[in-house]
């Protein structure tokens, strides 16, 4: 006789019920037997027990809720759910969350990047296991070079995290993305870990990876994984060009050229465990050569254009509770980033471009608990950059940037607040062209921004929550903003957005009914964007471009997710998970500019659909899983001028996949999937000249020893 328990989902504990030739024996009992099975264990596993009547163990599950630790709640992908997703990279996975939209130049190689609630690309801050990744030069993260094979959650928060234990870096973005690395987990006495995952399908893709787990004591781990993505990038699309006064111009299919990638990513990392705390240190490199495929315009369908990446880090954090009332956290990053871009046509402009850059990151924070339910964290935050770049009488500008902190939480019944005020304060030392004697420039920028975050449960059962938050932010300008040569512009302002959120939730677990749990979650908002920075067109030349402040927009959306599980035979587990956003994104530049037919004034600004949404199935039964998942973006315009000829088409795709797990000897398995992407074959853009892939296949093996 064997008696366990185990952990599921929020907390779900399988308890035994006991049977004999009489049937099943009261709940109460069986409690009882469990209680005093697990006192005596010791004594049943050193000797034998005999007896005369067979006991057969089945579970039962007794569900409880998580305890209420979140002022706002966050979007979550993990476990089974992130991996049915048809997701190459962490991009692609994003789709799923509401209020998100994904700039996508198309292709397996092609650049993806996140807006959140139309905030701006440069307004999310993305953090890889608790250290923001950056980039001074432009402000955009590539979510596109981060495999999903080494992730272990993506976790998404509108405003900030809820936990006030964290670097100052955490309180100044508008949004955080939160990449959470698989971390190595051994079973009994195992003390290493191997998977091989080979994906191949459509535009010549061939993805191997690999990842090793080892556990060098009972304290620390170690774990390394490496992957390599090649693919020609060639696929078949239909482009069509309609006049504004509706008469086609030309209606023909191509095949998408010098979109083909070769890229390799290794990353190592150690975990230990001490006292009241933990450690962990990381080690990242990308190596990656791509073409890129551009603009389908005027009937050319081929570009030459280049890119090589090679992007780097190392970075470490120390976690501990000194006592009952103090703790510390100590971040520390090294980042160097190379890229060269290459554009060989001499038709238009001959460019061959290399770029540098250098990151230094340290951050310490202190949590202080003042009373029971009250805390307070002070975190401050140092960071130096630097950029170097082969150009004529380019800036090579130096940033030091300071981060202070202050945030304070109170936790009382059902009522939790979280406020805090950052304080941001930037110098930038930049060299003046050579022409004007070299002489060095100095700029500073200061800036205080506050937020306060609430929330309230009614009630006990802690069902209904609603939820509230303001927010005041602001985002530096990149140095390809101030300092690019011949487009940058030194005297801009930083950009300055403010956030109203309100909302609530409601979750509810059922027991032995059909439907095992549902969640439902509803937010309405408001946000300002001041000092839009934008570049526009310097003089007549076609190249020349300058970056300028410009006007405001305003923001108004509500996004309203739904989850629900159910089992409507045993073992067959059903979990449907819905998003649906609308947005009203309008530009507030210039009053005047409403008088003209094709003025911008309250025109919803740049590729931001008004509806938008998504809808994933997922179904598991014993070794088998299908997948099946929906997104739809509604019609968009691609300049603020909401004029026909600027008019995007709506579009969806449809993605599924099946899966069959195979136990190939005792902890050796195999795991074999087959994906269908764009399932129905919909011709469609994100970005107005850039198709996306029609149709495509994939297969999956996943051996785990």
């Amino acid at each position: 006789m064997s008696i366990g328990a185990t952990f599921v989902g929020d907390a779900v504990f399988a308890l035994p019920w006991i049977k004999n030739k009489s049937g099943k024996v009261k709940i109460f009992y069986t409690l009882s037997l469990c209680l005093i099975a697990s006192l005596a264990a010791p004594r049943l596993y050193s000797q034998e027990v005999e007896t005369g009547d067979s006991i057969s163990l089945d579970a039962v599950k007794v569900v409880a809720r998580r305890p209420y630790s979140e002022v706002i709640p966050s979007q979550t992908l993990d476990g089974r759910r992130l991996e049915g997703l048809n997701s190459q990279s962490v991009a692609d996975a994003m789709r799923y969350f509401s209020g998100v939209q994904i700039k996508d130049y198309g292709g397996v190689g092609g650049v993806k990047t996140i807006d959140m609630r139309s905030m701006g690309t440069n307004h999310m801050g993305i953090f890889y296991d608790g250290i923001q990744l950056g980039n001074a030069q432009n402000g955009q993260i590539d979510l596109g070079k981060f495999s999903l094979d080494n992730i272990e959650a993506i976790t998404m928060y509108n405003g900030q995290k809820s936990d006030i234990f964290q670097s100052a870096k955490d309180y100044g973005s508008a949004g955080t993305v939160y990449l959470q690395s698989r971390r190595p987990q051994f079973d009994d006495d195992r003390r290493i870990n191997f998977n091989v995952t080979m994906r191949a399908g459509s535009f010549g893709l061939a993805n191997p990876s690999a990842r090793l787990d080892y556990k060098i004591s009972e304290n620390v781990s170690a774990t390394l994984s490496a992957e390599y993505t090649y693919a020609t990038g060639r696929y078949r699309f239909r482009y069509r060009k309609v006049f504004s006064d509706g008469t086609l111009a030309w209606d023909t299919t191509a095949t998408r050229r010098n979109g083909d990638i070769n890229a390799l990513r290794v990353e190592g990392g150690l975990y230990g465990s001490i006292y009241r705390g933990y450690w962990q240190a990381r080690v990242y490199y990308y190596d990656s050569e791509r073409g890129i495929p551009g603009a389908i315009v005027n009937n050319v369908w081929k570009n030459s254009q280049r890119q090589w990446d090679r992007n780097f880090f190392a970075q470490g954090r120390y976690r501990r509770s000194f006592s009952s009332r103090y703790a510390l956290q100590v971040n520390a990053k090294y980042a160097r980033d190379y890229m060269r871009y290459l554009n060989p046509d001499t038709t238009l402009m001959y460019l061959d471009n290399k770029f540098r850059q250098d990151e230094v990151y340290v951050s310490a924070a202190n949590k202080f608990t003042i009373l029971p339910g009250w805390h307070a964290n002070l975190a401050v935050d140092y960071q130096w950059n630097t950029l170097d770049a082969e150009l004529a009488n380019f800036s090579r500008p130096v940033r030091h940037t300071i981060l202070s902190a202050l945030a304070t939480s109170f936790h009382r019944g059902g009522f939790k607040v979280n406020a805090s005020v950052l304080g941001t304060f930037v110098t930038d030392r930049v060299k003046s062209p050579e022409a004007q004697g070299g002489v060095t420039r100095v700029y500073h920028r200061d800036k205080l921004t506050p937020a306060v975050f609430m929330s309230w449960q009614p009630w006990k059962q802690r069902e209904l929550t609603f939820r509230a938050y303001y927010k005041r932010i602001f985002r530096m300008p990149t140095f390809n903003d101030l300092y690019y040569t011949d487009i940058g512009n030194a005297s801009l302002r930083p950009e300055m957005a403010t956030q109203w959120n309100l909302g609530g939730s409601f979750h509810r677990d059922f027991d032995a009914t059909v439907f095992s749990s549902v969640d439902l979650s509803a937010d309405a908002y408001y946000n300002i964007v001041d000092d839009k920075i934008i570049a526009v067109p310097k003089g007549n030349g076609q190249y020349r471009w300058m970056m300028m402040n410009i006007g405001r927009v305003k923001i108004r959306g509500v996004d309203v997710t739904a989850n629900l599980a159910m089992e409507p035979v045993a073992g067959l587990m059903l979990n449907g998970h819905l998003t649906y956003t609308f947005q009203r994104a309008q530009d507030y530049s210039d009053p005047s500019d409403c008088l003209d037919e094709a003025g911008t004034y309250k025109g919803q600004i740049a590729y931001i659909p008004r509806h938008s949404g998504s809808a994933t199935l997922n179904a598991t039964w014993r070794r088998a899983e299908l997948n099946y998942s929906f997104i739809y973006v509604g019609e968009r315009y691609h300049n603020s001028s909401n004029i026909p000829a600027n008019y995007e088409q709506p579009w969806y795709t449809s993605d599924i996949s099946a899966s069959w797990r195979f136990t190939l000897r005792r902890k050796m398995s195999l795991r074999v999937t087959a994906e269908v992407n764009n399932l129905l074959d919909q011709q469609y853009e994100v970005i107005q000249n850039y198709p996306m892939p029609g149709r495509n296949y994939k297969i999956i093996l996943k051996f785990d020893i």
